[in-house]
């Protein structure tokens, strides 16, 4: 067989062998076998939305099934073309087997990213926080840049993004702002962007022109639905309403609408004025506030396998894992995977799959060892 067919042939199957265990093989079967007998039972519609989410729960397994069994299908295939030509000594046919290998191998590695959109939560839309580390003007700017990079990254992809709450910095950028980001798997794409970013550059307030190194957090939570229960005692969150900030002019709201909810034993702080009312802002408030709660469960238990792995990397709030260098040379570079590029322009107005998807990656790496 010849070299680059042996080589497609091994890589495919290394996919095919790692989406196979992503999926869970033999357990998720028996799950769908489950899924299967309950939607045949006459009182399965009687929860129309138990009954829904069932339904997308059986229709993601048979998707990733039908996807390995068709790769195996076509390697099989191929594979099988390559062995016949090689008896027959033609190169046409095997210059042809090579061309459908390597299809599918594009359709594999097509595969395996969709497989890393597979955990709790991934399909949900998001809330995206972002704060300015210490610096003043500097650092509020760059928190700008940032909330910009991801609204562009949202906007790419076809998802809609509402800010939620925005308050302009002293004199350029923002104190903080927290946006909603609505599309597919618009979580599981950005879940691993929680972290801290820093940009290094001259900067545009030092009449100096000496360089600057600036932070911002940001972190990325989901948007839960009634069927996941968060418990929250209100006695332990504090209530604050305050005037929502605003650029000036007519546009300044006049009234204390917008809501601070601080919730004591864990120290989360959510925060909504995106509305006029006060009631609809509380309610948006306290939706966030659970899905804080929810996604601090999510990663404490990440957490608990991450740290059986001999190669964990931190990833938690806290953490810096981006670094985004404009002076003396240009450079983006993901701290925790070792993805860099220099088109840094082209990072800050949004492309960023290239590292959202090395990141998935090394953390589905990092559950699969532990």
């Amino acid at each position: 067989m010849r070299a680059d067919i042996a080589q497609l042939k091994t890589d495919i199957e290394q996919s095919i062998e790692l989406l196979r265990r992503r999926l869970d093989w033999e357990p998720s079967e028996h799950r769908l076998a489950e899924l299967n007998a309950l939607a045949e039972t006459p009182s399965f519609w009687d929860d129309p939305q138990k009954a829904q989410s069932l339904m997308q729960e059986r229709s993601r397994l048979e998707s990733a099934f039908e996807a390995i069994k068709s790769l195996q299908t076509d390697l099989t295939d191929n594979v099988e073309l390559a062995e016949l030509a090689e008896m027959d000594d033609d190169a046409e046919m095997q210059d042809a087997a090579a061309a459908a290998l390597i299809a599918v191998k594009s359709k594999a590695d097509k595969a395996e990213l969709e497989a890393l959109l597979s955990g709790e939560a991934d399909a949900n839309d998001c809330f995206v926080e972002i704060h300015p580390g210490a610096g003043g003007t500097e650092a509020q700017d760059w928190a700008e840049m940032v909330l910009r990079m991801y609204s562009r990254w949202a906007n790419s992809r076809g998802m809609k993004v509402d800010v939620i709450e925005h308050e302009y910095g002293d004199g350029a950028g923002i104190k903080s702002a927290t946006i909603k980001v609505k599309g597919e798997n618009a979580f599981g794409w950005l879940k691993t962007e929680s972290g801290v970013h820093r940009l290094v550059r001259i900067s545009p307030f030092d009449s100096s022109a000496k360089r600057h190194t600036s932070f911002a957090s940001v972190w990325v939570y989901p948007e839960i639905d009634d069927t996941i229960e968060i418990d929250i005692n209100e006695s332990d969150c504090r209530v604050d309403t305050y005037r929502a900030s605003g650029a000036g002019g007519q546009h300044v709201n006049k009234t204390d609408s917008a809501v601070r909810i601080t919730h004591e034993p864990t120290g989360i702080v959510v925060q909504c004025q995106n509305d006029r009312s006060q009631h609809k802002n509380r309610a948006q408030a306290w939706d966030m506030l659970r899905a804080r709660l929810y996604e601090k469960e999510l990663q404490e238990r990440e957490e608990a396998a991450q740290a059986q792995a001999d190669n964990k990397s931190d990833i938690g709030w806290g953490h810096q894992i981006r670094s985004y260098v404009l002076q003396p040379y240009q450079m983006v570079k993901d701290l925790r995977t070792g993805v860099e590029t220099s088109d840094t322009s082209g990072v800050l107005d949004g492309k960023l799959d290239e590292f959202m998807a090395a990141a998935l990656s090394a953390r589905v790496s990092v559950d699969s060892d532990s």
